[in-house]
């Protein structure tokens, strides 16, 4: 009878090999092993992106806002991003997969964009046009990743769907300051 031990598989000649080996040939190589599912790992990254530019849009605009009503509700909606990218990132890396990769590409169109757009207006009701836009970008972007991904499981859709619900309550709460 074969001493089938934890750590060990065996090959088509049935030996018995060592799967640390193998862990250490495919981190050599510069793989990683995940547990996690394709699809959970793309929802999750899509939640850590849309967070991530969400709290860098804010921190941009911030300096602009001369409401202190706005300022004060904005900081608040950056601390929820931050906790919600948390969540996105520790379940990433409890099924051992890779997390979203920032582009620096993507981040100076962010900042120039919002730059721009505040430059000549900065009133509160342009502000809060610029995040209620900035935030139905971002629940576009949750509703493509969520229906390419129909296979990622429930705690991924769970984490994906507080961002959009908070998204949503977001753009109600912003409404009044246009």
């Amino acid at each position: 009878m074969k001493n089938k031990d934890a750590g060990y598989g065996y090959n088509k000649t049935e030996q018995p090999f060592d799967c640390s080996v193998l862990l250490s040939i495919e981190q050599a190589q510069g793989r990683r092993r995940t547990d996690m599912k394709s699809d959970d790992a793309k929802v999750l990254r899509e939640v850590q992106r849309n967070t991530k530019m969400a709290m860098k849009a804010i921190d941009t605009i911030s300096d602009r806002v001369y409401d202190d009503d706005l300022s004060m509700h904005i900081a608040r909606e950056s601390m929820r991003y931050a906790d919600i990218y948390n969540k996105a990132t520790d379940r990433l890396l409890n099924g051992r997969a890779a997390s979203y990769r920032e582009n620096g590409i993507e981040d100076m169109m962010l900042k120039s964009g919002v730059r721009a757009n505040t430059m000549l207006n900065t009133s509160t009701s342009h502000i809060a046009e610029l995040l209620i836009q900035g935030s139905n970008r971002g629940l576009t972007s949750m509703w493509k990743a969520i229906n390419h991904n129909e296979n990622a499981g429930n705690v991924s859709m769970e984490i994906a769907k507080e961002l959009m619900d908070f998204e949503e309550k977001n753009i109600e709460k912003l409404k009044q300051y246009l």
